[in-house]
């Protein structure tokens, strides 16, 4: 069988949870016996069209403008020439390689344009990787007004995009109950939880603690997006209610729309227990995981869907407590604290996330949370139960013909 996966980042360029979640589902397909395409736009490539291989992997990357760390209106525009740009630099190449599943990763919401096409072409099933319900989050943070022009223009290729899925597999229960009072379409829902096939990384060197200070520490980690709809004041706030525990200390890597915001505020406030460091290569932060002893995740308060933060997956592959913040409702705080695998508050509750802060200095805790965590991670939110899962929706597709 040949698959198609079609996503807007990907490895080895790319530090983003999604990217290398779609690299990892891609070579489980392959190791299975599997031919796999993965396209993806890349504006760092000097001609219109790319093709390169990494572990058994046929990546076919389009030339595109930014769409990531860029201004909201070049983003925006990129994003709609995803389709366009896609389908003008591999038209022959789809022609003359047809596939027989397609799966597309969304955020993006602007595939519908090349996934039908490709439909048509193939005769292929697909089924979409929901991962983030845009633009609902932009309009629940106060970004956007539900009514605005803006927000219908959106919402326009949000249900273009559902529609021209065979199967919506979203990444929790709650996910599942939202999206099926919020939204009208005859396309299937289905369960995916998020995968990872990583192994813990075992390394004695200490490279970042000693480059930080940070031998004798206590660390509180945070990698990934550092934006808005991950609210970081709310880390923020923690280091600065935390800076009489002289052991503990935050770690921020990543990049975002409120990197200069976190910046301004450790300075503003002399946050000396607050290191703000730039996005870094998958490998190195692995590296880092492996040296530091809290992973921390935080979702907006405003948020009315239910995010499930492709970081969390890094941090149960390395064995390690989760410390977090959600929105009310979301279903991450049961899944997490039921397995006993970390804390989960409230956004918004900063009395309970310091308390459960200190709680996580207590070595043993660590240990024991640590262990239940990696736990998690291999009864859950493995590779092979997402591929076992996307291989029986398409096997029941191909039983309907």
């Amino acid at each position: 069988m040949k698959v198609c996966i079609i996503v807007d980042d990907y490895v080895p360029n790319s530090t983003k949870a999604a990217a290398k979640m779609m690299h990892e589902l891609g070579v489980e397909f392959v190791k299975r016996g599997n031919a796999v395409t993965v396209v993806t736009p890349d504006p760092t490539i000097g001609s219109a069209q790319e093709i390169a291989h990494l572990d058994g992997v046929t990546v076919c990357r389009f030339r595109t403008g930014k769409i990531k760390n860029t201004s909201k209106i070049i983003r925006l525009v990129n994003e709609m020439l995803l389709s366009f740009n896609a389908w003008k630099s591999y038209k022959n190449y789809f022609k003359e390689e047809p596939h027989d599943l397609i799966v597309f990763l969304s955020p993006s919401i602007f595939w519908s344009g090349l996934v039908e096409k490709l439909k048509t072409l193939w005769r292929a099933p697909s089924y979409l990787l929901l991962r983030d319900f845009f633009p609902q989050w932009v309009i629940d943070s106060g970004i956007l007004r539900e009514q605005s022009l803006v927000a219908k223009f959106l919402r326009y290729f949000e249900k273009a995009n559902y529609r021209s899925a065979d199967m919506i597999a979203l990444q929790s229960p709650k996910n599942i109950e939202w999206f099926s009072a919020t939204n009208s379409t005859d396309t299937p829902v289905g369960l995916l939880y998020n995968w990872t096939s990583d192994t813990p990384v075992i390394d004695k060197r200490d490279k970042y603690r000693k480059r930080h200070g940070l031998q004798d520490k206590v660390v509180f980690f945070y990698g990934g997006n550092v934006g808005h709809a991950q609210d970081m004041g709310n880390i923020v706030r923690l280091a600065k209610n935390m800076r009489a525990e002289k052991k503990a200390h935050f770690v921020i890597a990543g990049k975002g729309d409120e990197f200069e915001l976190v910046q301004q505020a450790k300075d503003d406030e002399c946050l000396s227990n607050l290191t703000l460091l730039p996005p870094v290569p998958q490998n190195e932060y692995r590296l880092m995981l492996s040296e530091f002893d809290i992973g921390m995740f935080t979702l907006h308060r405003d948020h009315k869907t239910h995010n499930f933060p492709g970081k969390l997956l890094a941090y149960m592959a390395q064995g390690i407590p989760i410390l977090g913040s959600v929105n009310v409702g979301n279903d991450l705080k049961e899944v997490l604290e039921n397995a006993k695998a970390g804390f989960v508050t409230i956004n918004g509750q900063d009395d309970v996330l310091l308390e459960n802060a200190y709680k996580l200095m207590d070595e043993m805790l660590r240990k024991s949370m640590g262990l239940n965590s990696n736990q998690l991670l291999h009864d859950v939110f493995s590779v092979q139960t997402a591929a076992d899962t996307i291989l029986a929706f398409y096997q029941k597709q191909q039983d309907k013909r």
